[in-house]
């Protein structure tokens, strides 16, 4: 009986893999619903024997079986996008079917818990530190420092709480994990919670991702039993993008409106219902497993450049031929990444930028595509990994437009806590359309805009581009989380790179 394997990856069911393994399952074959390989431009993407067809649909189904298709892409492990990746986190990714206990066992599944069991939480935590694992959310925090913390942190009762709120444009990631290899996630975070003492574990995921949901909440019914006595539940959001930001997230897990607390306290010492809390986010936790397992940390700490150590699962997004996830060790140019990788752009067009770490990073011009994927280097250039999105747009953007598209979003989603981020988002629009509109102002010289009796001189749009400015420095370094401090990144870099497109 020939075994047809399609993914059940969210993108793969929106692009009609459903009725397409119907189909095939009509013709006589036998259907394995599988994990996304991340080749998202070829899903549906069809494997028979290793040998992969996509963008396959139901009126390819006869010559796919036949052999005669002409979707054939070859054996997929040794397909370009696929074989110069250095898969740890995604290694099981298209190989395995999610809600397999039998093919997660058969892939090392559960050998990083069970040694992690066998040792004390200071010698597990030490292994993580020793790796060089960094949050892949964003920061880079030093996870086996956080992980540290927690642990020597007085308290009976502590949390682990992995936030999976993935919030950013252009990145799919998590989803994927989450989708595709749940157990890899349950044990990392049953890890950690063994590390740092905690009892319950808390994976905190937004509502818009139901098969992630769907998917997490089965695969913890499978593992209750491996992951005993640690408690752990599914918590959904409403999707503000504000709940990617720590705090406000477990605001938000408490049933309380998400909004920003200010630190001190850090929740690693008053976290989730003021008890000691590790907040990491998928990537991160999912990481573990490998790096707990027989020489894992060594392995890991070996690749990468200077203090970004280890893989980082890119996503590459937007105006790319070829679009997908694609794991490799930090040090990748975004050259490598957008040309020999992606392919350039899929519409054919000369690249004018590219954005990296999700709607508040930095834009990036070709002739900055040398920079290194690494956390330091990225620092130097005032921009941000983030998350690990790399969405191109090619010569037909308008980057005053998407300046103004930041700071909106900012304006959008603040929580309101604060005045930097509430009120600067707004004037940041208002400024932006009166410099794209070329417009002079009357403003009054010395005086506060009520004081509708004092002299007035006309503003021009170089005035309003230093105002602008200003107003994005007080941003950056006055907000009280990420969402302010932050927009200031793809505002001041389209100004800086494409000046033109704001005239």
């Amino acid at each position: 009986m020939m075994i047809v394997r399609i993914s059940d990856d969210s993108l793969a069911l929106a692009l009609g893999a459903d009725a397409l393994a119907s189909a095939f399952a009509a013709a006589g074959a036998t259907v394995e619903r599988v994990s996304s390989w991340g080749m998202h431009w070829l899903e549906p993407l069809v494997e028979i024997d290793g040998i992969g067809y996509g963008p396959a649909t139901i009126d390819d189904v006869p010559a796919i079986l036949d052999g005669t298709s002409a979707l054939n892409i070859g054996p997929i492990a040794e397909h370009p996008f696929i074989k110069p990746q250095q898969r740890l986190t995604f290694a099981r990714a298209g190989r395995t079917r999610p809600l397999s206990l039998e093919d997660y066992e058969a892939t090392g599944g559960w050998s990083g818990l069970r040694r992690a069991q066998s040792m004390s939480g200071e010698a597990v935590i030490a292994e993580v530190t020793q790796s060089g694992l960094r949050g892949r959310g964003g920061a880079g925090f030093p996870a086996g420092i956080k992980w540290n913390t927690v642990a020597k942190a007085p308290g009976g009762r502590k949390y682990v709480v992995c936030n999976a709120d993935e919030g950013d444009s252009g990145t799919f990631a998590d989803r994927m994990l989450m989708e595709g290899d749940p157990f890899q996630l349950i044990e990392g975070l049953a890890i950690c919670a063994h590390a740092v003492g905690a009892q319950t574990a808390y994976i905190y995921t937004r509502s818009e991702y139901p098969h992630a949901i769907a998917k997490l909440r089965a695969a913890i019914d499978l593992a209750a039993a491996i992951i005993a006595p640690l408690h752990m539940e599914v918590r959904e959001g409403a999707g503000a993008y504000v709940c990617g930001e720590e705090t406000s997230l477990l605001n938000s897990i408490e049933g309380k409106r998400g909004v920003v607390r200010a630190k001190p306290p850090l929740p690693a010492l008053e976290g989730l219902f003021g008890c000691p809390t590790v907040v990491n986010n998928v990537l991160t936790i999912a990481a573990i497993p490998h790096i707990l397992s027989e020489g894992g940390a060594a392995e890991y700490a070996a690749l990468g450049v200077d203090r970004s150590l280890g893989t980082k699962p890119i996503q590459l997004a937007g105006n790319i031929k070829h679009g997908g996830l694609y794991e490799t060790a930090f040090g990748i140019s975004l050259h490598d990444l957008v040309y020999t990788v992606g392919g350039g752009t899929a519409s054919g067009r000369p690249v004018k930028a590219v954005q990296v770490g999700g709607p508040l990073g930095a834009y990036i011009p070709p002739t900055q595509f040398d920079l290194p994927f690494d956390y330091e280097a990225y620092a130097r250039a005032d921009a941000l990994i983030g998350h690990g999105g790399v969405v191109v747009v090619d010569d037909s953007a308008d980057m005053g437009r998407l300046a103004r598209f930041a700071m909106e979003f900012c304006a959008v989603e603040s929580c309101g806590k604060c005045t930097p981020c509430r009120i600067g988002s707004t004037r940041g629009v208002e400024l932006l359309d009166r410099i794209r509109a070329g417009a002079e102002v009357l403003d009054p010289v010395g005086a506060l805009p009520q004081m509708h009796n004092a002299p007035k001189v006309a503003r021009t749009a170089d005035q309003d581009i230093a105002l602008l400015e200003e107003l994005c420095d007080t941003m950056k370094f006055g907000s009280l989380c990420a969402l302010g401090g932050f927009t200031p990144y793809p505002v001041l870099s389209a100004l800086k790179h494409w000046p033109e497109d704001f005239t």
